[in-house]
């Protein structure tokens, strides 16, 4: 008899649910794509429903319900932390206080009851276990990779205690071997700015990434002198005193502002070269920190492969800088590195250390299938769902479709393309992506602009033929993920014209940089996503006709969905978009549909249909 084991992460951000079966992945899905609510925190029962019906079982057949993290722990360090800075803190104190009492400290009982009433499991609840929070995390990243041996690197916001931990993998082994802890935190830093210059913190720190190039890190020495200390080692202690996010309501405090000489940006008002330089400087502290530590911890365990894990480990520009500086021959990172990803993890340690079960072989890949772990669609459900949301479409043959759309990237169109399993993480790789080409100087600001109603200074990332990378990218290793930043190659790259110097900040936004102008960012950088044959055998054929068009072997690639909204997960949620945007074309499966050729009553105001903050 199989042994299925259900991972959950919820109630904080971005809940998710993952299914497996004797230790393979059978099923992974974050809730927001189901609810349609940005970083869904509920319970994912939509996540884990899907779950269960795709590998056509019932709750009951679950042996084990792992979940991601202890909530007497973090339930501890709320106390501990009141007590420790009382009075002050009482107001963060007070209001988090009924969130605990009425439901978090007694997850364990509210989910059972969950299970039992929407799942018809009363036993669900006596077979739950829990993990701690950055196990969970470290669990991901190892097991999952195509490595028997490594150092495990998990950096985020905070789990129970621990910001930062390294483990040491072996096996089916995972040990935590030391941890930094609250409120020392790489991961709030990056908020704290986040939430500095604007954005939102836990959603908007990949913005901050992206301005970075638009500024010089001039603050970057005044920063570690001030508000972080960095060891050779790379551990950390930040100064508390600039920061609020420990007995205050906000991230940052008076002291922080007077220190750089400006208040906190408000959401939407302009850009200035302050908030560009000051993005570069918290990317610069952060690369310091991390290639600090991943240079002693090989100096240490003389381990050359790496894993990681975390929401830090979504700052693929550090790890783009970890694997070009050398030290670590080979580097993993979980797709779904931050909390849904716990989910997966919670779920594999439960596996190889409840059960005490050995790894299974991944071959010459990961144990990831690619991510593409979501839901999927019959082209019959296909059909009926646009049918019913009164679309014109026309079904054509694979080969048909993959040449329609091939000529109309080469046409200079942004296409919806919907195909196959949706991937799990936040990253579009191909299954549920906005694409166009990259040769195109009017791209990058079209998508943003018109598309995705997003800031024009948002970069996008390439999809490039696995066989045909290093034609254009300076990568050493595949990246499947889109996860490691790389150089375009120097062949590639153009000179800004001469008048460029005089421009300062997104002015710069449209400056010509390479012959791919739409996925090259002002240092000559991009997201690199290496597209593979055996993971995803569509996606890889459609490139290979574009290249066969065009002599590029290299599309751009971003998510399929407007900015506020979570990537699209149904056909129906495709349709929507291509009416609220515009889109050129739509590609569901084999089903093509033109933006042209749709009822204009349909049009939906999705610039104004949504908080778009």
């Amino acid at each position: 008899m199989p042994t299925y084991i259900l991972g959950i992460s919820a109630y904080f951000h971005d809940s998710a649910a993952v299914l497996l079966c004797d230790g393979k992945i059978v099923a992974a899905a974050q809730e927001e794509r189901f609810t349609r609510v940005k970083h869904d925190a509920g319970f994912p029962s939509n996540a884990t429903r899907y779950c269960l019906d795709e590998a056509g079982i019932e709750l009951s057949d679950v042996q084990h319900i792992a979940y991601f993290e202890k909530p007497l722990l973090k339930f501890e360090r709320l106390i501990e932390t009141y007590l420790t800075s009382a009075p002050r803190g009482r107001k963060t104190f007070a209001i988090a206080m009924p969130s605990w009492i009425k439901g978090k400290l007694f997850q364990k009982s509210n989910m059972a009851k969950i299970f039992r009433d929407d799942f018809n499991d009363p036993d669900a609840g006596n077979r739950m276990v829990f993990a701690q929070h950055h196990d969970s995390h470290a669990a991901s990243a190892f097991y999952p990779s195509p490595f028997d041996e490594a150092i495990v690197l998990t950096m985020d916001g905070v789990g129970e205690w621990a910001t930062t931990s390294v483990s040491v993998g072996r096996g089916k082994e995972l040990q935590r071997i030391r941890e930094i802890r609250f409120p020392h935190s790489l991961g709030l830093l990056y908020s704290a700015l986040t939430g500095y210059l604007g954005f939102k913190v836990n959603s908007g720190e990949y913005k901050v990434m992206g301005l970075a190039p638009y500024g010089e890190p001039r603050f970057a020495d005044l920063m570690e002198e001030k508000l972080i200390s960095i060891a050779d080692d790379g551990s950390f202690w930040l100064d508390m005193r600039y920061f609020d996010y420990v007995t205050g309501l906000r991230m940052t405090n008076k002291a922080f502002h007077d220190l750089f000489g400006e208040p906190a940006r408000t959401s939407e008002s302009q850009l200035t070269q302050f908030h560009f330089d000051m993005a570069a400087s918290i990317q610069k502290v952060t690369e310091n920190v991390m290639l600090r530590m991943t240079r002693a911890l090989h100096a240490e365990f003389a381990i050359d492969n790496l894993c990681m894990a975390g929401g830090v480990a979504l700052n693929c520009v550090a790890n783009g800088k970890i694997l070009r500086d050398g030290h670590f021959k080979n580097i993993w990172v979980q797709p779904a590195a931050g909390d849904a990803g716990g989910a997966l993890g919670a779920a594999l340690l439960a596996h190889h250390r409840y059960l005490d079960t050995d790894r299974l072989p991944t071959g010459d890949g990961d144990a990831m299938s690619g991510a593409y772990l979501g839901p999927d669609y019959s082209q019959e459900d296909i059909n009926a769902a646009l049918t019913s949301a009164g679309a014109a479409f026309e079904v054509v043959d694979e080969d048909t479709m993959i040449q329609t759309t091939a000529k109309a990237l080469d046409s200079g169109m942004a296409i919806g393309w919907f195909q196959g399993r949706m991937e799990f993480g936040p990253r579009a790789l191909g299954g549920r992506s906005i694409i166009a080409d990259p040769r195109n100087p009017e791209t990058q600001r079209n998508l943003n602009l018109k598309i995705k109603f997003r800031e024009s200074f948002r970069p996008f990332a390439p999809s490039v033929l696995a066989e045909d990378a290093a034609d254009y990218f300076d990568l050493s290793s595949d990246s499947p993920y889109m996860l490691l930043v790389a150089d375009v190659v120097d062949r590639l790259r153009v000179q800004p014209e001469s008048d460029s110097s005089s421009k300062q900040g997104t002015d710069r936004v449209n400056d010509i940089r390479s012959t791919l102008p739409a996925i090259t960012h002002l240092d000559y950088s991009a997201r690199v996503q290496t597209v593979h044959a055996e993971t995803n055998p569509l996606y890889h054929k459609l490139l290979s006709a574009f290249k066969q068009r065009t002599g590029c072997a290299v599309v751009v690639n971003t998510s399929f969905n407007v900015r506020g909204e979570p990537i699209v997960e149904s056909p129906g949620d495709a349709f929507r978009c291509l009416m609220g945007t515009e889109m050129d074309l739509l590609v569901c499966g084999r089903a093509i549909l033109r933006k042209s050729d749709q009822d204009p009553a349909l049009v939906l105001d999705y610039k104004n249909a949504f908080d778009l903050d």
